[in-house]
């Protein structure tokens, strides 16, 4: 890495600007010249590996964030809208769109947010017009404009981590010693010694349609004996979050600068689930078990006494400065194929329209429920990952209740996939082609295309049948 040479004067120039200082301030803290400061702000000059770890270890920056390897999804995102046949009377070449991404990412990730808006808007005018539409899809659609994808793009724009809640809820964990202690005991007595509030397992009947109710005047906290051990300490630490680091919750949610009332309470929801998944799975022990087990859910579902979906999400958390793990998406799926959740602390394409495509087999695992099953998948603009799905059932109901069963899908950039557990052995690696979804995927002769495409001219020809119904011009 020590001969290693970059280009990349404009990020420089950035990271100096936002700090308020000098080149010559600057050039004194990397032991190098201001002129020759000014040459690589210029990009006369490279950079080279050593005055960027130089660089990284005095302002504390991620060099992932600095170098050309960052913008590399930038310029395929540009890439890929650019194809749309709105914008092919402009002939931009691949190095302009480089360039531009390398000058100015703002701009380039502002023109990748609008273009994905009107997008959604497209979208959401063709659903309108059909009267057969998917009445969940438009649905969704609308709550896109309001709280729940206002959450989303937040928790997604922070890498789904949170580094202040983290160590908080480390430090928690320390405290009450729970790799010592029964979780259970130490989350009750915390609840009890500290602040007064008793646990009660109660029968469902008391708290109907709920898992859990908080009686602040009665000072108790009530759990549904439908729930398992592992939502039952879910919930304690949830409540402990609350009250314990409410503070803070709130002066992260301050910061993100949420618009509505709305966003802000879901907001801080989310954020004390994170706190209780941080506090049961804490950040040091669950990075190094996941990666002596190479990311093998089910081992670390039984290490922590956690559920599978928990320990999962939990698994998307984990980007710590200078103690990563694999960057995984995580979504979870019901039977009908809408998406219920998401999470991502890569780059996978999710859909923003409730569904997905049904060549992921995150839907054929419904037939296997607690397998593991592995899958290469790749998307239209060739970025591929490995992903595993696993259909579970959900325990909490009664006899004569129909327990639900979801799938949780998690997966990473292929390059990741040596990392894993799942890419081991007799594992088909053969890539199966993909799409975002059926409104915006234009791959043609899908036979399991359900929609046009929106953004391509449909054409007809009544001399032939094709795979698929929909024939549109490339």
């Amino acid at each position: 890495m020590s001969k290693q040479k970059l280009m990349i004067g404009p990020r420089v120039r950035r990271l100096r600007q936002s700090l308020q200082i000098t080149q010559a301030v600057m050039a004194d803290d990397l032991g190098i010249s201001t002129s020759y400061m000014n040459l690589i702000e210029r990009n006369q000059r490279p950079m080279s590996a050593k005055v960027l770890l130089r660089l990284a270890q005095v302002y504390e920056v991620d060099i992932s964030k600095l170098s050309p390897e960052s913008d590399v999804k930038m310029v395929q995102d540009i890439t890929r809208i650019l194809k749309n046949p709105a914008y092919r009377t402009y002939n931009i070449s691949n190095a302009e769109i480089r360039d531009s991404v390398g000058v100015s990412p703002d701009f380039a990730r502002a023109f990748i947010t609008l273009h994905g808006r009107a997008e959604e808007l497209t979208v959401r005018a063709s659903l309108r017009d059909d009267p057969l539409a998917d009445r969940d899809k438009v649905e969704l659609l609308e709550e896109s404009a309001g709280a729940v994808e206002n959450v989303r793009r937040f928790i997604h724009d922070s890498q789904n981590y949170f580094d202040a809640i983290d160590r908080a809820a480390e430090d928690t964990a320390d405290e009450l010693g729970l790799g010592n202690r029964q979780p259970n005991t130490a989350l009750t007595d915390r609840l009890k010694d500290a602040h007064g509030i008793r646990v009660r397992i109660v029968p469902a009947d008391i708290i109907p349609g709920k898992f859990s109710l908080f009686d602040p005047h009665a000072s108790r906290l009530n759990l549904s004996e439908l729930l398992p051990q592992s939502g039952r300490r879910f919930r304690i630490a949830y409540q402990l979050g609350l009250l314990e680091q409410r503070a803070l919750i709130d002066a992260t949610i301050s910061k993100a600068a949420l618009p509505s009332k709305e966003a802000e309470d879901l907001a801080r929801l989310s954020l004390a689930n994170y706190f209780a998944a941080a506090v049961l799975m804490p950040y040091g022990q669950f990075l190094q078990a996941a990666k002596e087990k190479h990311y093998d859910v089910e081992m670390l579902t039984r290490r922590f006494d956690t559920s599978y979906e928990q320990t999962a999400h939990r698994l998307t958390t984990l980007q710590r400065k200078r103690a990563r793990g694999v960057p995984f998406f995580f979504v979870r799926v019901d039977m009908a194929g809408n998406i219920s959740k998401r999470f991502s602390a890569g780059k996978f394409h999710f859909s923003r329209f409730g569904g997905a495509c049904p060549l992921w087999n995150i839907h054929a695992c419904f037939q296997t429920p607690g397998e593991t099953i592995p899958q290469v998948i790749e998307m239209p603009d060739g970025t591929r990952y490995f992903s595993v799905a696993r259909a579970v059932l959900r325990p909490e109901g009664a006899h004569g209740q129909r327990a639900q069963m979801v799938a949780i899908g998690l997966g990473c950039d292929i390059k990741h996939a040596g990392e894993l557990v799942y890419s081991q052995g007799n594992v088909d690696l053969a890539p199966t082609p993909i799409g975002v979804n059926c409104y915006l995927c234009e791959r043609p002769a899908c036979r399991s295309r359900a929609h046009a495409p929106i953004n391509r001219k449909l054409k007809f020809d009544e001399r032939a049948r094709d795979q698929s119904i929909f024939r549109f011009e490339g």
